[in-house]
Formats: C-alpha cells, structure tokens, sequence
C-alpha cells in the first residue's frame, strides 16, 4: 500500500471527511485531497503533521513492502523541509541526474558571470588608461 492509500486508508478508518482532514491540516481541500490521490507528494513536516492527526507514527505511513526507503534530505539549520523520501533506486538516480544537470547549468552561468566581471575590468583598465593618457596630455 502507498503512502496516499494508507493517508485515506486511515482517513476513513475515523470516518472523516476529506475537507474535515484538510481543516485539521489547515490547507484547502483540494490540495489534501491531491495528497490521497498521490497526485502531490507530501514531504517530511507534512506526513508528520499527518501522522500527528491520525494518531499513528510516521513509519505507519511509509511502506514496507520489501523495497528500499530512501530518505534524502539536508539539514538548514533545523529545518528538515528539504527532505524527500524516494521509494525506488530508480527515482533516486532521476533525482540525482536531475540535480546533477542543475548544478551544471549553474556551473555555466557562474562561468558567464566571471567572463563578464573580468570583460568589464578589462574595460575599467582601458578607461583608467584613456583618463591618465588625458591628464598626462600637453595642452
């Protein structure tokens, strides 16, 4: 069973509604209901908050049906936001080459910038020489 199937599984087994969920989770109800469809997916704070609610631990939402939970997160200063749980080594290696063209691109754009900072010193260098050419000028 899916992390979204368990959320409604447990949902129901209350007997609350969908927009009774989304008020205890203070979103709107579409935006829950996106969560039991699996059509969001719902990150660390989110599921605790969820787990909180239905009165479960947060491993109670996280299958464990024989394959690998990969948990991949940074830590900012306490913040756990960036945390994401991959269900398959596929996923994760998506996720990686998605970060690895990332940085890539970021690489290239640092690249430009630099070109461009030292173009403009070239510049000021010419322009201080043009000034001191002129001072030094006889009238």
């Amino acid at each position: 069973m899916k992390v979204h199937e368990k959320i409604r599984s447990l949902r129901e087994a209350k007997h609350w509604s969908q927009e009774e969920m989304a008020g205890k989770l203070n979103m709107s109800v579409n935006g829950y209901s996106k969560i039991e469809r699996g059509e969001t997916k719902a990150y660390i704070p989110k599921l605790e908050q969820i787990a909180e609610i239905l009165e479960v631990d947060l491993i109670e939402l996280i299958p464990l049906d024989g394959r690998n939970i990969y948990l991949i997160g940074t830590n900012h200063g306490g913040n756990n936001n960036d945390c994401h749980i991959f269900n398959s080594e596929a996923e994760v290696v998506f996720e990686n080459e998605k970060l690895q063209l990332m940085l890539e691109l970021k690489d290239k754009e640092l690249a430009l910038q630099q070109r461009e900072i030292t173009l403009l010193q070239q510049k000021i260098a010419d322009q201080q020489k043009i000034i001191t050419f002129l001072e030094n000028k006889p009238t």
